[in-house]
C-alpha cells in the first residue's frame, strides 16, 4: 500500500513557470490528519552578528536533511528558510519525524553551539485558528520539485512554535541524526551582477489577498526580465576549491567514530571528490560536467511559503526598482518587506545520491541573508 505521503505529495502536478505560483489552483489542501514540522534557529540574529552564516545554514538544512533520511528517501513537502526550515507529513511518518527533530536539536547544540527550536503543529489545529495549510510543486529543472506553501498556516506555526506551544523537546545528548548526504562544500559565490539581494516579502495585517498577489507577481515578472532571471549561481556552477571550507560542518553531521577521524574520512574524501571535479573525470556513470549543470538547475534561490523569498544576483537598478515597488506596496499597507545586501551567496547541499538527479542545493545570502532580511521585515512592522 503506498504511503500516505506518496499519494498525496505525488497527485500534486509539478509547475514549471515561477511566475504563476500565486495561482490558487495550483494548490492543495494539506490533509486534516497531516502535521507541520517547523524548526529555526533562536538568536539567529546574535549567531549572524558573530558571522556563523553558514553554521546557521547547515542547521536548517540538517532539519530536511534528517527528516529525509528518516522517511527513507520519499518525498515531502518541505523549504528551507535560512536559519531553519518548514515541512509537512502524513500521520503515518509522525513518530520518524519528531524522533529526526529531537535529535537535530540536539545536534545543533553539541555540534554547532546553536539553539534549535522544533514543534510538530497539527494541520486541524491551524484550521482551527481559521487559516489553512495549502501546497503546490514548483520544478525548477526536469529533476526535482520544490513545495510551495500558501494559507497562512506556515506562519501561524511558526509563530505557536515560538510561543513553545506543539514543542518537540531534544533529544538526550549524544543522539545522533542520519545527516547522510548533508554537506557544503562549495565556496562562496561572488555577486557578479552588483549585489547579492535576500528579499522576504509577507502580506500586510488585513492586506487584499488580490492586491498582495499583484504586487508579488509585479516583482516576479520584473526579475524574470533580469538576466537568468536572478539566479545567484553562474552557469558552470559555484566555485570549489579543497579543503572547502564547509569541512568542519560535513564532519560534525558525519556518523561513527571520534571527530578527528571523522575529520580524516572528510577530508581525504572532499580531495578525490574535488580532483574528480576540477579535472572532470568521468567514474562509472558519474559526469562531473552533467552534476554541475544539475547542481544549477537545482538551486533553490526562489521560493513561497506565506510569503516571497528569493536570493537575487541583480543589478543596482534591479535593487532599485524592486525596492521602490515594495515601498509604494508598503506605504499602502499591502506589504510588509526585508532587503538585506552582500557580496556573496552561499549554497548549502543535500545529496544522498550523486547517481540521482535529484539533489537539492540550498541557498541563502552570505552575509546574514534570510535572517537577516527577516530582521528588516520585524522593525519595518513595529
Amino acid at each position: 500500500m503506498a504511503n500516505a505521503t506518496d499519494s498525496f505529495y505525488g497527485r500534486i502536478p509539478v509547475f514549471r513557470g515561477f511566475a504563476s505560483l500565486m495561482d490558487p489552483k495550483l494548490y492543495s489542501p494539506l490533509p486534516d490528519d497531516w502535521c507541520i514540522g517547523v524548526a529555526d534557529i533562536v538568536d539567529s540574529t546574535k549567531a549572524i552578528a558573530n558571522q556563523r552564516y553558514k553554521a546557521v545554514n547547515v542547521a536548517g538544512a540538517a532539519v530536511i536533511a534528517a527528516v529525509t533520511n528518516a522517511l527513507g528517501g520519499r518525498e515531502f513537502p518541505f523549504v528551507f528558510g535560512g536559519d531553519g526550515a518548514s515541512f509537512a507529513v502524513a500521520p503515518d511518518d509522525l513518530d520518524s519525524a519528531r524522533e529526526a527533530l529531537a535529535a537535530t536539536a540536539a545536534w545543533a547544540k553539541e555540534d554547532l553551539d546553536l539553539v534549535m527550536r522544533v514543534a510538530l503543529v497539527p494541520v486541524s489545529a491551524v484550521r482551527a485558528q481559521g487559516l489553512d495549510v495549502r501546497v503546490a510543486r514548483f520544478g525548477p529543472s526536469a529533476n526535482l520539485s520544490y513545495a510551495m506553501f500558501s494559507g497562512g498556516g506556515l506562519g501561524w506555526a511558526d509563530a505557536a512554535m515560538k510561543r513553545g506551544e506543539f514543542a518537540v523537546p531534544p533529544a538526550p545528548a549524544g543522539t545522533q541524526p542520519d545527516l547522510s548526504g548533508l554537506s557544503c562544500r562549495f565556496e562562496e559565490i561572488p555577486a557578479r551582477q552588483g549585489v547579492i539581494l535576500s528579499v522576504l516579502v509577507m502580506p500586510a495585517r488585513g492586506a487584499d489577498p488580490n492586491a498582495f498577489r499583484k504586487v508579488i507577481e509585479d516583482v516576479i515578472n520584473r526579475v524574470e526580465r533580469s538576466p537568468d532571471a536572478g539566479r545567484p549561481v553562474p552557469p558552470d556552477g559555484p566555485p570549489l576549491k579543497w579543503p572547502p571550507a564547509g569541512l568542519e560542518y560535513e564532519a560534525r553531521a558525519a556518523r561513527g567514530g571520534p571527530l578527528l577521524m571523522r575529520r580524516t574520512f572528510v577530508l581525504a574524501f572532499t580531495f578525490w571528490a574535488y580532483v574528480i571535479m576540477r579535472f572532470g573525470i568521468k567514474v562509472g556513470n558519474f559526469v562531473p560536467k552533467v552534476y554541475r549543470q544539475q547542481v544549477v538547475e537545482n538551486s533553490d534561490f526562489r521560493k513561497y511559503d506565506d510569503g516571497l523569498r528569493m536570493i537575487l544576483d541583480c543589478t543596482p537598478e534591479l535593487e532599485a526598482e524592486l525596492s521602490q515597488r515594495l515601498a509604494a506596496a508598503a506605504s499602502s499597507r499591502i506589504v510588509r518587506y526585508g532587503l538585506h545586501r552582500q557580496d556573496a551567496a552561499m549554497m548549502t547541499c543535500f545529496t544522498p545520491s550523486v547517481m540521482r538527479s535529484d539533489h537539492v542545493h540550498f541557498i541563502d545570502g552570505a552575509r546574514g541573508g534570510y535572517a537577516s532580511a527577516a530582521t528588516a521585515l520585524k522593525a519595518m512592522a513595529a
